[in-house]
C-alpha cells in the first residue's frame, strides 16, 4: 500500500498564504445570503474566481442555473470536494451583535443559519490547494468542486445525483461548520418533502355556511391525523409541517384553498417513504371528511447518509495532524460573551450531550479534535443531500469549530458569529483537512479501492436509487 503522509505542508503553506482573498469571498457570499436555486450572485462569485485561477468550469450542470462543475488536472483518480452557498429564510442578522437583530446589509431577510457561506468557501479553497498540488508534482488526477445549491430545502445534489453527475467519482470529501472539530461519522435521516393542496368551496360563513366546503379544516384535519401518528412511528422519524396558505385573512369566508408543506423523516429512504405514503392517507381522509379535492407536490428528497470507516480515517488523520485553530485571549473572550449573552444552559449543555460526557465543562471554544472510533455512529436527527452522493461513491465529511461552544444550527446566534475570526480560523482549518485528504487519496490508490469495497458492502451490493422520481420536476421550474 502507498504511504500516506499527514498533512501535507505544502498544501498548508499554500492555504495560509491564499486564506485572506478567501475570507473575502466568503465575506461576500454571508453578504447576500441567497436562497435555494437563487443563489446566482454566490455562485457567479465561486466561478468568476474558479476561472481565473485557470479551473475548467461547466455552468448549469443538472439543469439547475446555480450549480456548477469545475474541474483541474487530467485522467483518473477524480476526487470531488463538494460546496454550498445558500442559505435560510428569517434569519437575517447583524454580524457580532449579540441581540436578535436583523442586517442592514441583507435586505431579503435570509441569513447563513447553517455556515453555507463558509462550506462553499472552504471547499473552493481546498479545490484550489489541490489544483497547485497537482501542477506542482504533475501527479496524475483530476479534482473536480462541485457548485451545489439548495442544499436547505431543496435537496440540490439529490437533483444533480439523478442527472449522474457524480457517477464516475472515485471519492468525494465535504465538510459542515460546526461548534467542534472532528470526523461527521454519524448517521442523518432521509427524507421526503411534499405540499399538499386541498380545494374545497367558497360560501357566506354566516349566511350560507352549509354550501362551503372548508379546505383549511382539512389541512387542521390533517395535523390531527398526523399527530395520532406519531405515537406508531419510528422513535428516530420525525415528521415536519408549515401551513403556507391558509385560504386568506377573511374569517367569514369559507376557506376554499389551503396548503400545508410537510417533511417526513426517517433513518432509511425506504422507511421514508413509507412514513411519506402514511402522511399520504391521512391527507386523503382530511379530504374525505371535508368533501375537498386532495392534491399531493413532490417536492424534494434525499438519502440517508452511508458512511465509510476508510475515507474517514484519513480524514481524521489529516484532522489531527493540523489540530486545532489557536485562539487568543480576545476570541476566548468573545466566545463567553457569545455563551453568556445569547446562548441558555440548554444550549451548551446539549452540545456536550451529543459530543459525550467526556466534555461536562467545556470551554467557549472548542480548542482539540474529538476522538475519532470506527464503528460507533450516532444518528444526527438532521438531513443532508451529502446522502444521495455517498451512495454513490466513498464519502467524508468533517466538522470544523466555527462558533462558539454551544450554538444551535439555523440560529440567528450562529449567523451572529459567520463573519468573525473564529469562523474563518474554522473555514481554513476544514480548507487544510480536504486538500491533503484528497492528495492522500491520489497518492493511495489502494485507500480507494478499500473505501469502493466498504461502500458496496454497506449497500449490501444494491444500487443507488434516487428518491426523487424522475417525473419531478426542479422546484423552480413548476407552475
Amino acid at each position: 500500500m502507498s504511504e500516506i503522509a499527514s498533512p501535507n505542508a505544502s498544501v498548508a503553506d499554500f492555504i495560509d498564504a491564499r486564506s485572506p482573498q478567501f475570507t473575502e469571498l466568503a465575506d461576500k457570499i454571508w453578504n447576500l445570503a441567497e436562497l435555494r436555486y437563487e443563489e446566482f450572485a454566490s455562485s457567479d462569485l465561486h466561478i468568476e474566481a474558479l476561472e481565473a485561477a485557470g479551473f475548467r468550469v461547466t455552468r448549469g450542470v443538472a439543469d439547475i442555473p446555480t450549480a456548477f462543475i469545475a474541474e483541474a488536472g487530467h485522467g483518473g483518480p477524480i476526487i470531488g470536494i463538494l460546496g454550498e452557498y445558500d442559505a435560510l429564510s428569517g434569519l437575517s442578522q447583524e454580524a457580532d451583535v449579540m441581540t436578535c437583530q436583523p442586517s442592514t446589509e441583507i435586505g431579503n431577510g435570509n441569513g447563513h443559519g447553517c455556515g453555507h457561506h463558509l462550506l462553499g468557501t472552504a471547499a473552493h479553497l481546498a479545490a484550489a490547494a489541490v489544483k497547485s498540488h497537482l501542477e506542482a508534482t504533475g501527479q496524475p488526477g483530476t479534482v473536480r468542486f462541485y457548485g451545489c445549491p439548495a442544499e436547505e430545502g431543496g435537496s440540490g445534489k439529490t437533483f444533480m445525483a439523478r442527472a449522474g453527475l457524480f457517477d464516475d467519482l472515485d471519492a468525494a470529501i465535504s465538510w459542515h461548520p460546526a461548534v467542534h472539530n472532528g470526523v461527521f461519522s454519524g448517521q442523518s435521516l432521509a427524507n421526503v418533502q411534499a405540499y399538499f393542496r386541498f380545494h374545497g368551496k367558497a360560501s357566506h360563513a354566516a349566511s350560507s355556511p352549509h354550501l362551503g366546503r372548508s379546505a383549511l379544516d382539512a389541512v387542521e384535519l390533517m395535523s390531527v391525523g398526523v399527530n395520532y401518528m406519531r405515537e406508531h412511528m419510528l422513535p428516530d422519524a420525525r415528521v415536519h409541517s408549515a401551513i403556507t396558505q391558509t385560504g386568506g385573512t377573511s374569517p367569514n369566508v369559507v376557506q376554499a384553498n389551503a396548503e400545508v408543506l410537510y417533511l417526513v423523516r426517517a433513518p432509511r429512504n425506504d422507511q421514508a417513504s413509507d412514513l411519506f405514503e402514511r402522511v399520504t392517507n391521512i391527507a386523503r381522509g382530511a379530504a374525505l371528511m371535508t368533501e375537498c379535492r386532495m392534491e399531493v407536490v413532490f417536492d424534494k428528497a434525499c438519502s440517508n447518509l452511508v458512511q465509510n470507516t476508510v475515507l474517514n480515517e484519513v480524514v481524521y488523520r489529516n484532522l489531527e495532524a493540523f489540530g486545532a485553530p489557536e485562539y487568543d485571549d480576545a476570541e476566548m473572550a468573545y466566545a463567553k460573551h457569545v455563551q453568556d449573552t445569547s446562548l441558555s444552559t440548554e444550549d451548551i449543555e446539549g452540545a456536550t450531550r451529543t459530543l459525550g460526557q467526556a466534555w461536562r465543562n467545556p470551554k467557549p471554544l472548542f480548542d482539540h479534535v474529538a476522538l475519532f472510533q470506527a464503528g460507533k455512529e450516532p444518528t444526527l436527527y438532521g438531513s443532508t443531500d451529502v446522502g444521495d452522493v455517498s451512495w454513490i461513491t466513498p464519502t467524508a465529511q468533517c466538522f470544523t469549530a466555527c462558533y462558539a461552544f454551544g450554538t444551535p444550527f439555523h440560529s440567528w446566534q450562529l449567523v451572529a458569529q459567520g463573519k468573525s475570526s473564529l469562523a474563518h480560523k474554522g473555514m481554513v482549518l476544514a480548507a487544510k483537512t480536504m486538500a491533503a485528504s484528497a492528495i492522500d487519496l491520489f497518492r493511495s490508490p489502494e485507500t480507494l479501492e478499500k473505501a469502493k469495497a466498504e461502500l458496496h458492502e454497506r449497500r449490501h451490493g444494491k444500487p443507488y436509487v434516487c428518491p426523487i422520481p424522475p417525473e419531478v420536476e426542479l422546484p423552480f421550474k413548476r407552475a
